[in-house]
């Protein structure tokens, strides 16, 4: 039996179409599908809704996670909707349905989902999964974080983190971990 692997992909809400944030990330579930993977994201708009419409542009599979805290309904592009109560519950879900995540553009809330997994981690609560940045926009967050892991004695801890510079390099380290 062929199990697909799901990446869940963390970005912000407020890209639309025709952005360039938008397009990157609908490029990434387009390649993530086409590659094999099921996209498991948020499942309302912005980098969400694109990397859904991505993936089933490519004839891939998504998942989309929502809350019922914010009352609204799944995007077109989701396949399947999970619906759960709290933000809290979507993050917990969010990140155990997945064999791995990239990491988006995004606010607040992305970095909420980055340092949540990344502890989770660090702390075994999770088992060890890849983490994939795309692009240059959490840098300066993951430099701090490796400067204060190394105080704490955990340098070790940054094995999980690829930078990627296209969404064709994000998946290919995705593909070399998962596949």
């Amino acid at each position: 039996m062929n199990v697909k692997k799901i990446i869940t992909v963390f970005g912000s809400s407020r890209p639309i179409e025709g952005d360039s944030f938008y397009e990157e990330a609908r490029a990434l579930g387009s390649s993530l599908g086409a590659a094999g993977f099921v996209v498991c994201n948020g499942g309302y708009g912005g980098t969400m809704e694109a990397s859904s419409r991505g993936a089933k542009e490519a004839g891939g599979k998504t998942i989309g996670v929502v809350s019922k805290f914010f009352g609204r309904e799944a995007n077109r592009w989701i396949d399947k909707k999970v619906e759960v109560s709290s933000l809290v519950d979507r993050l917990m879900e969010l990140v155990s349905l997945a064999d791995g995540y990239v990491i988006l553009k995004g606010g607040t809330g992305t970095l909420l989902e980055l340092a949540s997994v990344w502890e989770f981690m660090n702390k075994s609560v999770i088992e060890a999964k890849p983490i994939v940045i795309l692009g240059p926009s959490w840098n300066g967050v993951i430099e701090t974080l490796n400067e204060e892991l190394v105080f704490e004695g955990k340098e070790a801890c940054t094995k999980y983190i690829t930078v990627a510079a296209s969404p064709a390099e994000a998946v290919e380290a995705l593909t070399k971990r998962l596949m």
